[in-house]
């Protein structure tokens, strides 16, 4: 590594490769890293060539450096603003017994309370 990069530099560079696993972007002339596949966008990515190509500048963070083994591993992700999540909160959620009650108007009575009701029921 020609430079001295630590985690957490926010860096600019270049697309030099495009691979199924991910990207290697360039920091230097002689240093590039790795932005792996779940690290170039929020949400699924099924081909990293339909969102990054050889040539294009990218803006990386540096997620984690490897001395010994020589490898970097940046993202783009983590410089984009995480979405909104979905929330099911627009309709209040329903207790137990309010699904109990919907479909049964007298909730849980015991067999004994309602016998009597059935027999009537019956028309015997």
């Amino acid at each position: 590594m020609a430079k001295q990069y630590k985690v957490g530099d926010v860096l600019t560079g270049k697309v030099t490769g495009v691979q199924p696993y991910g990207a290697f972007v360039a920091l230097d002339e002689q240093t590039q890293g790795l932005v792996h596949i779940s690290e170039i966008t929020y949400g699924f990515v099924k081909n990293v060539g339909e969102l990054l190509h050889v040539g294009q500048d990218v803006n990386v963070k540096v997620l984690e450096i490897d001395e010994a083994a020589q490898k970097i591993s940046l993202s783009i992700r983590a410089l984009q603003e995480k979405p909104q999540v979905k929330r099911r909160d627009a309709m209040p959620r329903k207790t137990l017994q309010d699904h109990v009650n919907e479909s049964d108007a007298n909730g849980f009575n015991s067999l004994k309370d309602k016998l009597q009701e059935w027999i009537e029921q019956s028309g015997q």
